[in-house]
């Protein structure tokens, strides 16, 4: 313990002062990190091609409305490709772009990492 009067600081590393977050990092991790978001990009790698029931089946507790605005975010970031199939009724299938595609090697990462580490509900 320290004497009276005295204070303590916590080590540092030699580059403490340079240490930044990568703004584009960030972006990264609150896009995919948004709530559902991971799930459903997750979803899509597995499944190609999929429709808006057969994504809001594959994850469970997510609300259509929730499924709608997360899919409309990730269309315009050019993550997913919205597809309407002609015919009656008109059918909506949605699939990952190659940007999209590309977060296959980062989300198995994370989901080894999970399976080690995180405990199944």
């Amino acid at each position: 313990m320290p004497a009276a009067g005295t204070t303590t600081t916590a080590p540092t590393s030699p580059h403490a002062e340079e240490c930044q977050c990568c703004p584009r990092l960030h972006e990264a991790v609150e896009l995919v990190g948004k709530r559902w978001t991971g799930a459903i990009v997750y979803v899509l790698l597995q499944g190609g091609r999929l429709r808006f029931t057969q994504i809001a089946q594959a994850v469970p507790d997510l609300s259509d409305r929730l499924l709608s605005e997360r899919m409309k975010e990730l269309e315009a970031r050019g993550i997913v490709a919205r597809h309407v199939l002609d015919g009656t009724p008109i059918r909506v299938c949605y699939e990952l772009t190659e940007k999209g595609r590309e977060l296959a090697p980062a989300l198995g990462e994370l989901k080894t990492w999970a399976d080690r580490w995180l405990s199944a509900p």
